[in-house]
């Protein structure tokens, strides 16, 4: 059976993305785009290309509604829905991969998700994103990091798909605001106050901000609610608050906390690295290089959004060499810096320090 595939989004003045955007959705049987007021020609160029679209305005604008109103653009003979927004793109081929893996009796598939690059160009945070789904089983929930839920007369037992071959890149605006998301956030949790999935995120938010107090407040609550059982969210806002303590100059504090995300989840390297730097900061480098040395234990990166990449790339052994400088030990320094010089091998400074502690090591060794 060939199975069509609708793919949907909402948009507004994206006008500098839509052909790399269009370029690679147009495997997909049908395009759609709920314009939400473009006023950067964007909403014609949609029309241009023969995408299905429609301009909507909202005075009061939540990502919810706004991607429910779009899936009403999906034509009734689609199978597979995609919802990805105009500032990603997938990888040749994957909807090949959809068709082939699709059944009958699937619901939702995964793929794997590359949501930022680091500026030399490598993977940051990746992750398996969720978005792909049957026509009208689904709808959207929340004002903001909306979700995907199960529309009323389906069974919950459904058939999810992993397809890790179907690769989805994020290439962000970063000149757009996301000063909404806060008051969206709050609205969200005003909604849903048991939701732990939306406070923890406001309480990353007020972080974000710089609001400390509220955050660890939220946090602190989101780590109280009984469905807050994903052991990698509550390291994620053990750390969150052991920041806030931080910038608040209450470094016990802080480190009390991240040692308790250590407790949540210990195969995460984040409270280890943050430990790590830490130490570092305040110049106690023998612990420093302990937790540096711990988080390298961890060698299995887990798949969320939560895993952060510097705890993959080059910085932890720049720091350590750095540790084994202070603490007179020339010849780890040198080899954990060689380390750091692999993953930037461009890094003026790093060779650098190579070549002092080489110095070193010789006016030690004579």
């Amino acid at each position: 059976m060939s199975y069509k595939i609708c793919v949907y989004a909402i948009a507004k003045n994206e006008m500098k993305f839509i052909d790399r955007w269009y370029n690679s959705v147009k495997e997909g049987d049908y395009v759609c785009v709920l314009d939400t007021g473009s006023t950067d020609g964007s909403y014609e160029k949609f029309k241009s290309l023969g995408i299905i679209t429609k301009q909507k305005s909202y005075k009061k604008f939540r990502f919810d509604i706004a991607r429910n109103d779009s899936m009403e653009l999906i034509p009734d003979d689609t199978d597979i829905c995609v919802c990805i927004d105009i500032d990603e793109m997938f990888e040749p081929g994957w909807s090949k991969i959809l068709r082939e893996n699709w059944s009958d009796d699937v619901s939702r598939a995964r793929y794997r998700y590359t949501w930022n690059f680091n500026p030399d160009g490598s993977e940051g945070v990746v992750f398996m994103a969720d978005k792909i789904h049957k026509n009208k089983m689904f709808s959207w929930k929340y004002p903001v990091h909306e979700v995907l839920k199960l529309n009323d007369g389906y069974p919950t037992n459904y058939k999810t798909i992993d397809l890790p071959n179907i690769q989805l890149n994020h290439r962000a605006d970063n000149t757009k605001s996301r000063s909404n998301y806060l008051p969206l956030l709050e609205l969200s949790v005003k909604e849903n106050p048991y939701d732990d999935r939306n406070v923890h995120y406001l309480g990353r938010e007020y972080m974000f901000h710089g609001e400390y107090d509220k955050a660890i407040r939220t946090l602190k609550k989101h780590l109280k609610l009984p469905t807050a059982t994903w052991d990698a969210e509550r390291c994620a806002s053990l750390r969150y608050i052991a920041n806030c303590y931080g910038y608040k100059g209450k470094l016990n504090k802080k480190i009390e906390y991240l040692h308790r995300a250590i407790l949540e989840a210990d195969y995460m390297r984040e409270p280890y690295y943050e430990l790590g730097v830490t130490y570092y900061q305040i110049k106690n480098y023998l612990m420093s290089a302990f937790y540096f040395n711990e988080m390298f234990k961890i060698t299995t990166r887990a798949l969320n959004y939560i895993s952060s990449p510097d705890c993959w790339d080059g910085k932890t052994y720049d720091y350590l060499s750095m540790c084994y400088y202070y603490l007179g030990d020339y010849l780890r320094a040198i080899r954990t810096v060689t380390h750091a010089i692999e993953f930037s091998p461009n890094d003026a400074r790093l060779k650098n320090n190579r070549e002092i502690f080489l110095q070193e090591l010789n006016r030690k060794t004579k």
